[in-house]
């Protein structure tokens, strides 16, 4: 039995994976929109929004592939140890990618026609989450301005959150396609908040698991560092907030 299963811990490699593979639906309609529109292809209902205005859509698609794909690596706690830098560099471009994905999102939600099956309530959705995704990254960028990792961290933590919304609605209406068929606009708009909901949940849950964990003890931190990489602590952090912050992201790999 391996050191991180007796822990009670899934293998570093899983969460990530798991966070990619639920990326895939929605990268494969993303990639198959981007097809289409770059080719002659016939305008129906469906998609003659996207052909009148494509700039929103296209940067959509995008930016909210890599933002799936790299945040998932950011939750990989043996990975970042290892690799301090590239945590550092791809968060710096996970924060362009995560808020031109909510800036486009919205723009989407404002100026496109709504398509069949929307309605008042999923349109008040769409700008509640979006902004909600928007605000959270926000607040990371500058709570790693200021120092404060723990709170970085958690408010990257929501920003993704909710940017793997799409994926999770996968889910949600799954179940649905299957027993019911079609969804109508308030089935629809129930399907899609509650992948919204779903994640920020989690999320939440793992940010308030990570903030009851004690902190190691000074007589157990050479043992501790025997064992894995000192945390790497920026000028004015403060040791306790870094120990938050590392914690958070090791929470995706607990049982």
């Amino acid at each position: 039995m391996s050191t991180a299963t007796a822990r009670g811990r899934l293998p570093g490699w899983v969460v990530p994976a798991s966070l990619v593979l639920l990326s895939l639906v929605p990268a494969a309609a993303g990639t198959a929109r981007l097809a289409e529109l770059a080719r002659p292809a016939a305008i129906t209902e469906a998609n003659a929004r996207f052909f009148a205005m494509p700039v929103p859509v296209v940067l959509h698609i995008l930016t909210a592939l890599p933002f799936g794909i790299l945040g998932a690596f950011q939750f990989a706690p043996a990975f970042r140890r290892r690799n301090r830098a590239w945590h550092r560099a791809v968060g710096r471009i996970l924060g362009v990618l995560g808020l031109t994905t909510a800036a486009t999102g919205l723009w989407m939600t404002l100026v496109y026609p709504w398509p069949a099956g929307d309605g008042v309530v999923l349109y008040a959705l769409r700008l509640v989450f979006g902004t909600a995704m928007a605000v959270s990254i926000v607040l990371g960028v500058q709570a790693i301005r200021r120092r404060d990792l723990a709170a970085h961290g958690a408010w990257m933590i929501r920003g993704y959150a909710v940017g793997m919304g799409a994926g999770t609605q996968v889910l949600t209406h799954l179940p649905w396609f299957i027993l019911v068929g079609m969804p109508g606009e308030a089935a629809r708009a129930v399907l899609m908040g509650a992948g919204w909901v779903i994640n920020v949940v989690v999320a939440e849950w793992i940010i308030r698991r990570t903030g009851r964990r004690p902190a190691p003890s000074r007589a157990a931190a050479p043992r501790a560092s025997a064992a894995r990489a000192p945390v790497a602590i920026p000028a004015g952090a403060s040791a306790d907030s870094g120990l938050r912050a590392e914690a958070q992201a090791d929470t995706f790999a607990s049982v």
